[in-house]
């Protein structure tokens, strides 16, 4: 159970005994999903004011986010000025694979959250030098759930399901899926010895949440599968660049979206 986001908080409770219980976990949820938002605001104007592109990846554990990253920055790292903040609930693991690409990363180790929250996120980007990043990537907690719910400051979601996992977890975890901007489908070169996972029907649980967002077979060990990821990342990060220009000033004074609270 999380205790940061209550995704525990009625799960054991008999609510015909106690009626208030559920207006109570509403409240509170509420409350924190407020209080999460504002500083998600404010952690995007951080990223706007030095024009870096954030990407928030999420997946189940194990789906192949970090090796999806590793593959990400041998392809992108003399074109683009990249970082990470990696969350997991402890270890420094995926970071340091990361460092040893050259690339700075900040860990963010969760304890027992579930996912990584707006608060955690802007401490860890007044550790990084944003004015020297093109692109930022947040490596969320593996789970299917509660990350979705929390809004990082990130400019795009991108969402990875393992060939591994069924082709059904879009239709189990539809949250999840539908906050998509761009669906994953990673380890695609398992695909032929794992022929129960149909890409064809996970593609379909995807479209009937309603979500029109790109879909991508890649594997981290094939490089030419990477080729249209690392095509919508270029076209992502031209696309807030334009976003940010067109404000009509060179760039966004952060202190203009400061908020109550929040140490700029």
């Amino acid at each position: 159970m999380c205790e940061s986001c209550g995704c525990g908080l009625p799960a054991t409770t008999d609510l015909s005994k106690q009626p208030d219980a559920t207006t109570h976990a509403v409240a509170v949820m509420e409350k924190l999903l407020d209080a999460n938002d504002i500083a998600a605001d404010h952690n995007r104007a951080h990223l706007d004011a030095s024009r870096v592109l954030a990407i928030n990846l999420m997946s189940s554990p194990g789906a192949g986010k970090t090796s999806l990253l590793e593959a990400t920055i041998d392809i992108l790292r003399d074109e683009y000025r990249i970082a990470v903040i990696e969350g997991d609930l402890e270890t420094e693991n995926d970071a340091n694979r990361i460092r040893a690409k050259g690339i700075p990363a900040v860990q963010i180790s969760t304890g027992n959250a579930c996912h990584l929250d707006a608060h955690v996120i802007h401490d860890a980007l007044h550790r990084l030098d944003l004015t020297d990043l093109d692109l930022l990537f947040i490596e969320n907690v593996g789970n299917l759930v509660c990350p979705a719910a929390f809004d990082l400051g990130q400019h795009r979601n991108a969402v990875l399901l393992s060939v591994p996992e069924g082709d059904d977890k879009p239709a189990k975890y539809p949250v999840m899926f539908r906050a998509a901007d761009l669906l994953l489908l990673s380890k695609s070169d398992l695909l032929p010895v794992l022929a129960d996972f149909e890409p064809a029907l996970a593609i379909g649980h995807f479209r009937n949440l309603a979500n029109a967002a790109p879909v991508m077979c890649v594997s981290a060990r094939e490089r030419a599968s990477l080729d249209p990821w690392i095509e919508w990342l270029r076209g992502e990060i031209a696309d807030e660049r334009e976003r940010v220009e067109s404000l009509g000033r060179s760039g966004i004074d952060v202190h203009e979206h400061g908020f109550a609270g929040i140490p700029q």
